[in-house]
């Protein structure tokens, strides 16, 4: 241990001497004492106030600069500094004001005297770690013609007793505080604040209130200012009615707050776990409520520990403001002797004389300062008053990383190494600056850096430690800025739900104020996207939690039907207009990828019935209504094509049918308007009916039956639709050009085609060849002719296929004799014979003889 020499132990006596009135205003939270020190500060000709955070000074310097102008005001922090030269109002931390004579910055124009000083929060004099910079602002920092001393009551035998010339004045808080017992989350009124005392448990109860009522905003001491200030714009501008927070919330921090919940009544102090004072208490619950709204606290119900409910005298203490009066403030000597670090240790250890102080315990700068000391490569290095007051300076750098005396008094060896000599260069600082300045990463790794970059913008405030201090500075706030946008990004991102923010508070009574609007196919709600409007179908956003799909759904339930009628009136107009685009796809109708409406059997398979989709039933009466009259004359044109069959379908309910073209007539209409000759009973029709039967536009062909607008793929896709509507297999769907000649599939059954075992013919094509082949043999004299398989290869029909269709047709091959044992010439002609179907359906055929090397050698395997 280093011994210090005996010294003569001085009294704690004012430095300031005058004509100085001192008033110390005192009482709870929501008194207004801080905006009477303003008003005061404003008052005088120059003025100066202590802030208790770095948030606050600022806070009250961007309302000083709009009252007196920014070149009038200065801001003073040990971060932070705006000094213009003509400035006369200063807002400062209280350990940055210029008061003590260890503040190097006496050139600067914080060191001329003040006509008015006040120090806020004056009771953090009895805090463990910065209690004795308060006790010393308390007795020592005076305003040449007005002093102010803010604090809580229980300060007041204190100040009776140190400051005896003070004045007295106790406000009365401006609404009332009352407790309103143990609340579940899920029962947390909004505008609410929930208090814990661990970053865990705020990101835990911050992460249940994003999924149960859209988000909070986060306010922690480990945040820096610019991030504090952008969670709880946040919160103030309503974007989100829950903050949760650390019992930093509870250093002046004005709020529109209406309850406090804590989620604990016991903290971590730094030295053991222990309950809260019923002063600290009071400080936090006091946020509660402003002006002239009184507020509410109590307990966040379901919290762990027996001591998470407030006693009755407690809860006694916080509504009547009744404390236990402070007994000891905490000090240690302001202005050390700097003549050895022996010298300065003492000092720094010296105990008070008054009974009212008591000696602070070892803040972490003393702690940094004794561990260095008793390095002999540290310690050993510092000689003179001049050093031994440079490195105290060094020593008292704040532990912003929070990571203890052990680890900060490292950093401060390393930057001491640096300093003894001189000034910190610009390019090692500029490096240290960028080597921060990395906005990636999660919310830890971005608040590591923003307490390093911390560091370095306090060093870079100094005076003498950094060369071109003024652009350093403005680099290391630069980072510091980019940083905390990173991290209240980071923050909102996983912490607020916007979405769900809006919807919870709309869905009450003024659900019906709420903007909705629709931008293509996306809902917005108050500009949140909340899902997709598919036709007139709902899509809850798939992004959303399972938790929020019940309250998405609530919110387009309450909110579509508007959306929905102006969607429904476009789309009737634009029915009638000949423009919808709507279309029949598997039996349904279809628009923008939804089904509007399916169609069920009817009275025929012409005459399907629509049923509207389920999806309608949201739209207005008025407008659903209208919306299904259309949709039904969009189907009533849609079927057009399928006229010719309509004109089957009446004309086999005429009386004069009969029943021979009446069964004929369904058979057609079953079959899309086609079916084989065979078997069709159209022999058995006279002269009248085949009459009747050629006005209704059936062609009577060789093979087939067919309606020739009914092959097309138009129509029989359309009719394949409805058949299946009607329980009816139409068979496979044709390609979309319907070509000649298809190869067969023996699967399927295509409509319009004749199978010729390898091949597919369109109906129109076996029957306009089969024509042709009728017209040579009509030319010829001889029983026997020729046919040139020309036009059907130009078709795409092979031979052997050609070949059967002839034969389907009548015709049979009628083969030349051998010149010779098996020789046929290459190109050997086939004639062939007509002979009309006479035979029974059962006389077997006789196997025709093929000459192997003739034009139609593909024949043979096929006719045997």
């Amino acid at each position: 241990m280093v011994h210090a020499p005996p010294i003569p132990t001085r009294l704690v006596s004012p430095r300031h001497h005058g004509p100085i009135g001192v008033k110390a205003v005192l009482g709870p939270t929501n008194t207004g004492k801080t905006h009477l020190a303003i008003e005061r500060l404003c008052a005088h000709s120059s003025g100066m106030i202590g802030f208790p955070l770095r948030l606050l000074a600022r806070e009250v310097y961007d309302r000083v600069c709009r009252i007196k102008g920014e070149n009038s005001v200065a801001l003073i922090t040990g971060e932070e500094r705006i000094e213009p030269p003509q400035a006369r109002y200063l807002l400062c931390t209280a350990e940055a004001m210029p008061v003590a004579s260890g503040w190097t910055g006496a050139e600067s124009s914080a060191s001329r005297s003040m006509a008015f000083v006040a120090i806020d929060e004056a009771q953090l004099a009895a805090d463990r770690e910065r209690g004795h910079v308060f006790t010393d602002r308390l007795l020592h920092a005076r305003g040449r013609e007005e002093t102010m001393i803010l604090g809580s009551a229980t300060l007041e035998p204190l100040v009776k007793t140190l400051v005896p010339e003070a004045e007295i004045v106790t406000r009365p808080r401006f609404s009332t505080l009352t407790h309103a017992g143990a609340k579940k989350l899920s029962r947390i009124p909004p505008r609410s604040a929930i208090v814990a005392f661990s970053a865990e448990q705020v990101y835990a109860i911050a992460e249940m209130l994003r999924r149960f009522r859209g988000g909070s905003a986060v306010v922690m001491g480990a945040l820096s200012p610019q991030t504090r200030n952008a969670q709880v714009a946040l919160y103030q501008s309503g974007e989100v009615d829950y903050l949760v927070a650390t019992d930093a919330i509870g250093m002046g921090l004005n709020l529109d707050v209406e309850h406090i919940a804590f989620a604990g009544l016991s903290k971590y102090d730094g030295q053991r776990h222990r309950r809260l004072t019923t002063s600290e208490m009071a400080q936090i619950a006091g946020r509660a409520g402003r002006h002239q709204r009184d507020g509410t606290f109590g307990t966040l119900a379901g919290t762990a520990g027996h001591d998470a409910e407030f006693e009755a005298d407690e809860i006694y203490a916080i509504e009547e403001h009744r404390f236990p009066p402070l007994t000891r403030l905490f000090w240690r000597e302001p202005e050390p002797r700097f003549d050895s670090l022996e010298t300065l240790i003492a000092d720094l250890e010296t105990p008070p004389l008054r009974p009212e102080l008591a000696t602070a315990p070892e803040a972490i700068d003393l702690a940094v300062l004794k561990r260095l000391a008793e390095e002999a490569e540290v310690g050993g290095s510092v000689q003179g008053a001049a050093q031994v007051e440079r490195f105290w300076e060094v020593c008292r750098l704040p532990d912003f990383r929070q990571q203890g005396a052990e680890t900060h008094s490292r950093f401060v060896a390393r930057l001491w190494q640096d300093l003894r000599e001189g000034e910190l260069g610009a390019d090692f600082v500029a490096a240290q600056i960028a080597q921060l300045d990395r906005t990636g990463g999660d919310i830890d790794t971005l608040q590591g850096r923003i307490a390093a970059i911390r560091s370095w913008a306090y060093i870079a405030q100094r005076p003498d430690w950094v060369l071109a201090r003024d652009e350093m500075a403005a680099r290391a706030r630069a980072v510091e800025a980019r940083l905390s946008d990173a991290l209240h990004g980071k923050l909102t991102e996983r912490f607020i739900n916007r979405r769900t923010a809006v919807l919870m508070k709309k869905l009450g009574p003024d659900a019906g104020l709420l903007s909705v609007r629709l931008e293509d196919e996306e809902v917005l709600v108050e500009g949140e996207h909340i899902g997709s409007l598919q036709g007139f179908s709902f899509k809850v956003d798939p992004g959303a939690r399972l938790s929020d799909r019940k309250l998405l759904l609530a919110a387009a339930e309450k909110h579509l039907a508007a959306l929905l009628q102006a969607r429904a009136d476009t789309l009737v107009e634009t029915v009638h207009a000949g423009s919808a685009t709507l279309a029949l796809e598997d039996g349904g109708l279809v628009w923008g990828g939804e089904r509007m409406a399916t169609l069920a059997r009817g009275r025929s398979l012409l005459a399907p019935v629509l049923v509207p989709d389920r999806a309608l039933d949201a739209i207005p009466g008025p407008s659903r209504k209208a919306l299904v009259a259309a949709l039904e004359a969009w189907l009533e044109s849609a079927l057009a094509p399928l006229d010719p069959l309509r004109k089957l379908d009446e004309a086999s309910r005429a009386e004069d049918a009969g029943p021979d073209l009446r069964a004929l007539l369904i058979v057609l209409v079953e079959h899309g308007g086609m079916t084989p000759r065979e078997g069709s009973g159209i022999e058995r029709l006279d002269k009248a009916r085949r009459t009747m039967l050629a006005r209704l536009g059936v062609r009577v062909g060789a093979l087939d039956l067919f309606l020739p607008p009914m092959l097309r793929p138009g129509p029989i896709g359309l009719w394949r639709q409805l058949a299946r509507v009607a329980g009816r297999k139409p068979g496979a769907a044709p390609e979309a050009e319907m070509p000649p000649v298809l190869p067969a599939d023996k699967s399927h059954r295509l409509p319009g085609y004749r199978n010729l075992g390898q091949q597919l013919v369109r109906l129109d094509m076996a029957e306009k060849l089969l024509r042709e082949a009728h017209e040579v043999r009509a030319k010829g004299k001889a029983r026997d002719f020729l046919l040139d398989p020309a036009r059907a290869i130009s078709m795409g029909l092979t031979t052997s296929s050609y070949a059967r269709l002839l034969r389907l047709g009548g015709f049979l091959p009628i083969l030349p004799r051998p010149l010779a044992q098996g020789a046929y010439g290459p190109s050997a002609p086939v004639r062939w014979r007509w002979r009309p179907p006479q035979k029974r359906n059962d006389e077997p055929e006789r196997p025709p003889v093929t000459p192997l090397n003739s034009a139609f050698a593909a024949l043979a395997e096929m006719v045997r």
